[in-house]
């Protein structure tokens, strides 16, 4: 998956990612990474790639997880798939995407409704705006205080 979609991001925003600067900031949060999963082109492959990542992040014990893709359409199958297999291992996760006007996915599951969108164009679509189509501190903010409830909340129904 990616932090955000590549086709508009610069290389200072690799190195100066707004998600990954809040999370390594937050006391509350025990930061382990990230990980880069590609999309591969076969179902087969897709569903494996979120089997792989989920039992990664399950042997890490980890927590939660913020999934990011940067692609829609044949994409979708293995960001839902992905999101379906972290949320099976009872590990908490959310999700941010480009959806703007599309506004669905081409699959959908349970987890597949804690995506936020990150589209920042009043027409919903992806602009020729460097930068625009990023995940900025805002957005950032609000997938922190995201996973936080939502581990929160996944977490007392564990107990």
């Amino acid at each position: 998956m990616g932090i955000g979609p590549s086709t508009k991001e610069t290389s200072l925003h690799h190195f100066q990612d707004p998600l990954v600067d809040l999370l390594g900031k937050d006391p509350d949060i025990d930061f382990q990474g990230v990980v880069v999963v590609g999309t591969p082109q076969s179902n087969a492959m897709k569903y494996l790639v979120g089997q792989r990542t989920a039992a990664w992040l399950e042997g890490m014990r980890t927590n939660g997880v913020i999934a990011s893709t940067d692609g829609w359409g044949n994409s979708d199958v293995d960001f839902a798939n992905t999101l379906e297999e972290i949320g099976r291992r009872d590990i908490s996760v959310i999700g941010l995407k480009f959806i703007g006007t599309q506004a669905k996915f081409v699959v959908e599951n349970d987890f597949t409704k804690h995506v936020l969108d990150f589209n920042k164009s009043e027409a919903g679509i992806e602009t020729e705006v460097v930068g625009e189509n990023t995940i900025n501190q805002r957005d950032a903010v609000k997938a922190l205080a995201s996973i936080k409830l939502k581990m929160r909340k996944d977490n007392q129904q564990i107990r």
